[in-house]
């Protein structure tokens, strides 16, 4: 475990940029004080913020200075060619260079990924990376993959993003063998699309804790730890998640306002209604991995506060302390050549 992680932040990226990036970081900094920080961006804003915050670079805190910076609706592989000083790329190329252990980007997510497989690359064994997030359940969380980054995926690739989803929930939960489930219409053998169908007997010769088909309600019920899917319907039942979630809070405010005598109840109710928000609050799990690359990326929500963003900065140190994509190189090894040998 390394002594002082070092953590690079893509300071201009998302809705907000410095504002809440430089805000998260001076959060970080008072949690914990092992974690050494780099906010990559134009530094006469950077220095605004810390300013405003009466905050002082030191030897935890510092400032690099990118030109650029990537907007949100630009395309990837514009970003990739054109923006070479931008913040984003200036904070993967510290990480490739040594100088940090993981990057923090809450910027365009297609320019993220792009540009972290062209410098990271890839680890041997994986063809794509895929995006995992954590999401509640009755009974804690679900860790869930792909969400956006593969719209078509093969029997493999399915193979594969569930071996990298076993390993890093077994890294930072500490759970020994992770319940892994392949998201289906239908927990039969005879359903499914053909992808679904041929990953079904990889994931039942490998040694991975795998429990079979889990349908939508299962990510939310607690029996599986790892969900697998593609990116197409991993990014259309999270979008929906979080519009359910949206909904639900909106028909409560307007229910408990609707007259006196409600507005009492939620009154009385208000500690109960306190804990099932913090309960449910997506800031809580704010921070995607993009896993299958040789260095750690950590996507945070575009609109993300101080609050949210300063989660997927902990989830950035605590991958760097788990050394997680050396632990999936060295599972996936593992697993292909048992796979090979039963086939």
């Amino acid at each position: 475990m390394l002594e002082s992680p070092i953590i690079a932040i893509d300071a201009m990226g998302g809705d907000i940029g410095p504002e809440v990036t430089v805000a998260a970081a001076a959060r970080i900094l008072k949690q914990r004080q092992d974690v050494k920080l780099i906010l990559v961006g134009l530094e006469d804003k950077i220095n605004v913020q810390l300013s405003r915050l009466n905050i002082k670079t030191s030897d935890r805190l510092s400032v690099q200075h990118a030109s650029e910076q990537v907007a949100m609706d630009e395309a990837p592989a514009l970003a990739l060619r054109k923006k070479k000083d931008s913040s984003m790329r200036v904070a993967i190329n510290l990480v490739q260079e040594g100088k940090a252990d993981a990057v923090v980007s809450a910027g365009n997510t297609g320019a993220l990924m792009a540009t972290s497989k062209f410098v990271f690359k890839t680890l041997r064994g994986i063809d794509r990376p895929a995006i995992m997030t954590t999401l509640p359940n009755v009974k804690g969380h679900t860790h869930m993959l792909d969400l956006g980054a593969n719209v078509d995926c093969s029997e493999d690739n399915l193979f594969q993003f569930a071996v990298m989803g076993s390993v890093t929930a077994s890294a930072v939960d500490n759970v020994d063998n992770p319940r892994v489930g392949l998201l289906n219409i239908g927990s039969e053998s005879m359903k499914g699309n053909a992808q679904v169908k041929a990953a079904e007997p990889l994931l039942q010769n490998s040694n991975l804790n795998y429990i079979g088909f889990v349908e939508g309600d299962d990510i939310y019920n607690g029996s599986v730890d790892v969900v697998v899917c593609d990116g197409f319907v991993g990014n259309i039942s999270l979008k929906s998640t979080e519009g359910v979630a949206k909904m639900i809070g909106q028909f409560m405010k307007e229910e408990f306002k609707r007259n006196l005598f409600t507005k009492l109840i939620a009154f009385i109710a208000m500690p109960v209604l306190k804990a099932f928000k913090k309960r449910v609050d997506h800031r809580r799990y704010n921070g995607a991995s993009l896993l299958g690359l040789k260095k750690i990326a950590i996507k945070s929500h575009g609109g993300a506060d101080e609050y949210a963003y300063s989660k997927a900065i902990n989830v950035a140190i605590l991958e760097v302390e788990k050394s997680v994509p050396q632990c999936i190189e060295s599972r996936l090894g593992a697993l292909l050549e048992k796979t090979s040998a039963t086939c």
